[in-house]
């Protein structure tokens, strides 16, 4: 396999041959930030397998890599997470030069491996299925049922992973009337009401400037895999947890 202990300064993702990755023999990936040193915070020890992109799931995971847990992201192969092609802006090689880098990709996804990884096919299902062996925590955002035609379900994994604490964000969680319609931040401000207090008085609603409710989203998801943690170390037993934007 190609290991990569990049930073900031490439985009070179950790691109993998199936079953290298996940055999006994294979060297530990080092985490961007720590560059050989021992992971150290409350979260040290804890592996997290992160199927996450663009902007809800990242940010959590960041957010558990800064607490000290081994984030291990996967990524499409060739085009990678979508926020990799959010740009302008972009990092800075040195004053007045950019790199390929967009700012909008590193903003949330520091402190994580990455490895490149086509899970609609069997063998990387069986790679998915390998590396879980070995974690803690898998967080994902597709939309509801995705990852069930895949065999990555949390239904499907749970009596294979009993200790598995699953994490699903998306739009309006996997139960209730709107499960399957997909959404972006965007919509749920809208649909919220949070555009209609934002913005000019008497005026038209307006977008806020971030996009609060899949950073929101993020941090719930924080939450509820801390509360899963803890219970797991009481009961031994992992479980789903459902994030609705």
């Amino acid at each position: 396999c190609m290991h990569c202990e990049s930073g900031w300064g490439s985009t070179t993702m950790l691109l993998c041959v199936a079953r290298v990755v996940v055999q006994r023999g294979c060297r530990r990936l080092r985490p961007f930030r720590h560059m050989g040193t021992t992971p150290t915070g409350p979260l040290a020890g804890v592996r997290v397998l992160d199927l996450s992109r663009i902007l809800a799931g990242p940010s959590g995971t960041m957010l558990m890599g800064d607490m000290g847990a081994d984030i291990i992201k996967v990524e499409r192969p060739k085009t990678g997470d979508d926020s990799r092609r959010y740009a302008p802006p972009y990092i800075q090689k040195k004053q007045g030069e950019d790199s390929d880098i967009a700012a909008y990709f590193t903003s949330c996804n520091r402190n994580k491996q990455s490895i490149a990884l086509n899970f609609t096919k069997p063998a990387g299902q069986d790679i998915i299925k390998q590396l879980l062996k070995d974690s803690d925590v898998l967080i994902e955002n597709f939309k509801t049922g995705t990852l069930d035609k895949y065999g990555l379900g949390y239904e499907q994994l749970k009596e294979e992973f009993p200790q598995l604490i699953y994490c699903s964000i998306t739009g309006f969680g996997h139960t209730g009337p709107y499960k399957e319609r997909p959404a972006y931040d965007m919509l749920i401000q809208a649909m919220g009401g949070s555009m209609s207090i934002t913005g000019v008085p008497d005026g038209e609603p307006m977008k806020m400037g971030l996009s609060m409710f899949d950073l929101t989203a993020g941090l719930h998801g924080v939450i509820g895999i801390l509360a899963a943690l803890n219970d797991r170390a009481n009961t031994g037993l992992g479980q789903h947890v459902d994030i609705s934007m």
